[in-house]
């Protein structure tokens, strides 16, 4: 599927999740057939001609202007986030761009030592599609092993979404799944020629029903901060609180650190599995993807 058709999806979707009273227009009549806005509709709030928006929808190849696009996003009431992958879908991506996405990506041996000098809390960095890159003892005592999984399957949206471990550790699952498929697909906006991308999304979808419904929704979402409810098999339920950080120089590397929340119970449970996780052995030496082409990712 070509990057402009993307762009035309993505805008569909939109305007079906806008009512015509939301934005000042009449009332829908019983002559309306479509849910949300119509294309005219979504053209004269964004001072568009018609036709213009109609090819934009259809995929043409066009470059609308940043101002086009921009009121096409007010019109559309679209987030920041909304906003930012509407304009990576509509602005090709260059040539150093497409490189990098095809290199393997590495975490700096700093961050590694940062990771290990964290004892009383999880941390862990996600790289483009959601890869887990390096992991430090308490992350693999609260999620998983990921060090110790084939390559290409250390991916927490693939593990969330998979797994029957992580459908019993999450108490909101179905809630979480989404979220993570809505990451992927803002990823994917940013990275539209990366081919583990595209590899990872037919697995999914050929195996989760689930997926394939949110993956069909469009709905894009960025990593910030927020709270996740467990049911740890070791130490029982238990509350985290956690932040995503971008890592300065590493724009496609997410350090997240987990803690536990406030509430006594959580506490607890958290002092119980820090210290079991400190009495395991130390792991093994980190295996990496065999340097083989770098064109591929």
């Amino acid at each position: 599927m070509s990057h402009n058709v993307e762009l035309g999806e993505f805008l569909r979707h939109s305007r079906a999740r806008i009512s015509p009273e939301s934005v000042g227009l009449p009332e829908r009549g019983a002559f309306r057939r479509v849910p949300g806005l119509r294309r005219e509709e979504v053209a004269q709030l964004a001072g568009v001609s018609t036709d213009y928006y109609t090819r934009l929808e259809q995929g043409r190849r066009i470059s609308p202007s940043d101002s086009v696009l921009e009121a096409i996003a007010d019109a559309l009431r679209l987030s920041e986030t909304e906003r930012s992958h509407l304009f990576h879908l509509a602005r090709p991506r260059s040539a150093r761009d497409r490189r990098e996405a095809g290199q393997v990506q590495r975490v700096r041996a700093g961050v590694r030592r940062m990771l290990d000098s964290f004892t009383d809390q999880a941390a862990f960095v996600l790289g483009r599609r959601g890869d887990v890159l390096a992991t430090n003892r308490l992350c693999r005592a609260l999620l998983a092993d990921f060090d110790s999984m084939p390559y290409r399957e250390r991916n927490l949206t693939r593990w969330i979404i998979l797994d029957e471990a992580a459908r019993e550790l999450y108490v909101d699952w179905e809630r979480i799944a989404s979220e993570m498929t809505a990451i992927l697909r803002l990823d994917a906006g940013r990275h539209p020629e990366d081919t583990r991308t595209a590899e990872l999304v037919g697995e999914l979808a050929m195996k989760s029903e689930h997926f394939r419904r949110w993956w069909a929704d469009h709905k894009v979402l960025a990593r910030t901060f927020g709270h996740k409810r467990l049911r740890h098999p070791l130490v029982g339920p238990l509350t985290i609180d956690y932040q995503a950080l971008t890592l300065p120089g590493e724009e496609d590397q997410t350090l997240f650190v987990y803690l536990p929340a406030q509430d006594q119970a959580s506490q607890e449970a958290w002092r119980l599995l820090a210290s079991w996780s400190a009495e395991q052995p130390a792991p093994r030496p980190e295996s990496v993807e065999p340097r083989t082409p770098r064109s591929t990712p």
